[in-house]
């Protein structure tokens, strides 16, 4: 008998389809065979999380959303928001391995002990970017935070702004010391290939990083885990 798929929800933690297949597609075309991504969009909350009022309606939805998959089956879940929206609370809900995107990128990002700059278009989430960064023990290797400039709606709709927001902060970031670069948001992997073509750093695209370590989690030995380079994108 075949044995089913294994299983990895995806949660979108804001309410854009789009930006769930985006990030379901980044997420599926890193699998091996008989893993199925599936993504899941929040029914009620933001459309873009760009502040902390946001980041907390969301976490709400996350833990709700989250509980209900794992206990209909799935293997593993993907917070795929760069605050990591209701992770720690899933975690304590259910026995499911629960991965944040903002967790993985950043463990990816300090790998060896190298000093990482996150560059991002959400400046009302820099305390809590930061918090995160403590959170997760990478205060020492943090080089940077370096946020674009203008409304984060209008950067992040726009997919030329957007790229060229984040290259013009990256190449900043040369200059602080990083020795990899952290895209700090999961609707910014549209913007990963410019970036890495205008930047001779190591890029880190968070979904990818999150779905690596979801592989982990249940104990996957594939070549698809073998870090070739730090893109994650075909």
């Amino acid at each position: 008998m075949t044995r089913p798929p294994h299983r990895i929800a995806l949660l979108n933690p804001n309410t854009n389809t789009a930006t769930t297949t985006l990030m379901t597609g980044i997420a599926q075309a890193l699998c091996p065979p008989k893993v199925e991504v599936q993504g899941h969009t929040m029914m009620l909350g933001p459309s873009i999380i760009t502040n902390e009022a946001a980041l907390d309606a969301a976490a709400k939805q996350v833990v709700t959303v989250g509980v209900g998959l794992a206990s209909a089956g799935a293997d593993a879940l993907i917070v795929s928001a760069f605050g990591d929206p209701g992770l720690m609370e899933l975690r304590d809900r259910v026995d499911t391995p629960v991965v944040g995107i903002a967790e993985a990128g950043m463990a990816e990002a300090s790998e060896g002990g190298r000093r990482f700059s996150i560059i991002t278009t959400t400046p009302d989430l820099d305390a809590s970017i930061r918090s995160k960064v403590a959170l997760y023990g990478h205060d020492d290797h943090l080089a940077s935070l370096r946020i674009s400039e203008g409304d984060a709606f209008a950067v992040m709709s726009d997919e030329a702004r957007m790229s060229a927001a984040l290259i013009s902060i990256a190449q900043q970031c040369e200059t602080d010391g990083a020795e990899a670069l952290l895209l700090g948001g999961g609707p910014l992997a549209r913007a990963a290939k410019a970036v890495d073509n205008a930047i001779p750093l190591p890029i880190i695209e968070p979904v990818s990083a999150g779905l690596r370590q979801a592989l982990v989690a249940l104990g996957l030995s594939t070549p698809f885990l073998e870090k070739r380079s730090e893109m994650s994108l075909s």
